[in-house]
């Protein structure tokens, strides 16, 4: 039923997904483009065995300088059932993955509920992640409790104006920081000591870690997001400020590429700078929060992916298991 007028995620948009597609672009099936371990996720869920990732087709949002574009507002993927989905997480547990984190869900919360409770079933005993832009209503992620234990949610912004321009949603602020709340106050940071081939790790196995990308030039828009973190979140959930902002060389037929440069004109569409680096390192000492993580500058690029491979990643960042292109 919850397919048929769908308003799952905030925009309510209606549309009967069993016969059409919604604003997220997708329909009442379930569709996955990728899945395979990654070694490039907080150390707290890449631990050592590295994160299970499913990366799912469609997105609530239309991020203007997404780097998965490709899968969330291009539609790469193919669908899968319930016992395609749960050889997945089998698969991903057999060969050491730390934890299930399913990227991209939030328009499909009550099969991926439903999913979740079958794999787990069927003997997948590893900790499931939920990894999203946090554009999403309480009462979707109410469904999700008790299957999902730990939280990957976007900070992206404060501003209405800006995540108008940038995410196609000026309701994203109070969306997201009413999404938040709720993963903090119904699941409280467990993290414990794990033995990995005579190494001894940290993992997560229940809580919430907060991220937010600075976005060149918007310094302001961090200072307000990490201000709300430290007033809402701090001591409570674990902050992961990102500094990896990368252009992304999107392949798209003209029309679409003129449309989302005009959007990436609120910004400055370039790697972070040297100052603007360590303007945030003096920014994250004032506020001196409990857990945080924070990234080493790189310049490096070649981390973005491309899911029209089977190895959409380098290889030194994952692993893959399965991919859309390949059918059994």
């Amino acid at each position: 039923m919850l397919y048929k007028a769908c308003t799952q995620c905030p925009r309510h948009c209606g549309v009967n997904r069993e016969e059409s597609t919604g604003f997220c672009k997708e329909p009442s099936d379930l569709r996955i483009a990728s899945a395979g371990l990654h070694f490039g996720e907080e150390p707290l869920i890449t631990v050592k065995g590295g994160s299970g990732t499913i990366f799912i087709t469609g997105c609530t949002l239309r991020c203007a300088f997404c780097q998965n574009y490709q899968i969330s507002q291009n539609g790469l993927g193919r669908a899968v059932d319930s016992t395609e989905f749960t050889k997945m997480c089998l698969d991903l547990q057999n060969i050491g993955a730390e934890n299930i984190n399913i990227i991209t869900g939030s328009h499909h919360i009550p099969k991926l509920a439903d999913f979740i409770r079958d794999a787990k079933a069927a003997g997948c005993t590893l900790p499931f992640c939920w990894n999203s832009s946090a554009y999403e209503s309480v009462e979707m992620l109410e469904l999700l409790k008790g299957l999902v234990t730990i939280w990957l949610p976007d900070l992206k912004t404060l501003d209405s104006d800006l995540s108008a321009k940038l995410f196609k949603a000026p309701d994203y602020p109070q969306v997201a920081a009413k999404a938040i709340k709720w993963m903090i106050e119904n699941n409280p940071i467990k993290i414990e000591e794990v033995d990995r081939n005579g190494e001894t790790f940290e993992k997560m196995t229940q809580g919430v870690i907060i991220r937010h990308l600075f976005l060149p030039g918007k310094f302001e828009q961090t200072c307000d997001a990490l201000s709300w973190l430290s007033e809402n979140a701090d001591g409570k959930a674990i902050i992961s400020l990102m500094n990896q902002y990368t252009p992304v060389p999107f392949k798209e037929e003209a029309s679409c590429l003129e449309a989302r440069n005009r959007s990436l004109s609120e910004i400055e569409n370039r790697l972070t700078s040297v100052t603007e680096d360590e303007d945030i390192r003096d920014m994250l000492e004032v506020y001196d929060f409990e857990y945080l993580f924070y990234q080493e500058l790189s310049d490096d690029t070649s981390w973005l992916p491309d899911f029209n491979n089977f190895q959409p990643f380098p290889n030194k960042l994952s692993k893959p298991v399965w991919h859309w292109k390949e059918k059994e």
